[in-house]
């Protein structure tokens, strides 16, 4: 298994007694988009939140096992969660932007992490609003309030907000699951575009959207994965019944 970037070995997660996470293994690669796929209550979002170590804030919620990010074992006691998350950015399911000014938004973490110049703060919102493919949209109402974006366009300002302190990894919980079909292509667009400097992981229940947006897939089943491959593989020749039974709709 590969020791650069984002590497979980035999991560377990407990619910208080319930195990949610049976021992899974799996590494991500450099500017790969990687899909989770499986029904509901799988553990996909549960491993998900594990990487950057958002189940920290859940009680009763227990995790063993490793996380590994750029040769540090990021599941010890006494790792800087702040710096974590610096690292590995989240971008959830429905928007949710901070109630302040769409530049606000983006200048938030980079000031956060030291940033002071007004220069390179402009420089960064600028830089990260292009990246997300809003600032043609946004650039003559930087000092609006951001919740008066629409759902696709405050999505996007997330994702943006997201890239802005220069994370290695991006998850993504359910991305586009609230969004109407226009704004979800503009995101799903954004993902491909975002690869190029990124790794991202991402949680869908949509197989046609794991199948456009992802290099890999991961089915999860009761805890586990079940199967990790090429996206292409996964999808027109899994090695995997239990995955195959999924993907054709024959169960979850």
């Amino acid at each position: 298994m590969q020791t650069e970037g984002l590497v979980a070995k035999d991560l377990h997660v407990f619910y208080g007694e319930k195990e949610a996470i049976k021992g899974v293994s799996l590494a991500f690669a450099a500017r790969e988009v990687t899909a989770l796929i499986g029904p509901s209550g799988c553990g996909k979002s549960t491993f998900l939140r594990s990487l950057n170590r958002m189940n920290d804030t859940i009680d009763g919620v227990r995790t063993s096992g490793e996380i590994w990010m750029d040769g540090e074992n990021v599941n010890e006691a006494g790792v800087d969660v702040v710096q974590l998350r610096q690292k590995i950015g989240m971008v959830w399911q429905r928007p949710n932007p901070f109630h302040k000014s769409i530049y606000e938004n983006i200048a938030f973490g980079p000031r956060y992490h030291g940033v002071r110049n007004k220069k390179q703060l402009d420089e960064i919102v600028e830089d990260c609003l292009r990246k997300a493919a809003l600032w043609d949209e946004t650039k003559d109402r930087l000092h609006n309030s951001a919740l008066a974006l629409s759902g696709g366009q405050q999505q996007r300002l997330c994702i943006a907000r997201s890239i802005a302190v220069k994370p290695k990894v991006i998850l993504m919980d359910e991305p586009a699951s609230a969004l109407d079909p226009v704004s979800t292509a503009k995101v799903e667009e954004l993902i491909s575009e975002l690869k190029q400097d990124f790794s991202i992981v991402i949680v869908t229940h949509n197989m046609h959207q794991a199948a456009r947006v992802s290099d890999k897939t991961a089915f999860f089943y009761m805890g586990k994965v079940v199967e990790y491959d090429q996206t292409d593989k996964i999808f027109t020749n899994p090695s995997e019944k239990a995955t195959d039974d999924y993907i054709s709709g024959r169960f979850g």
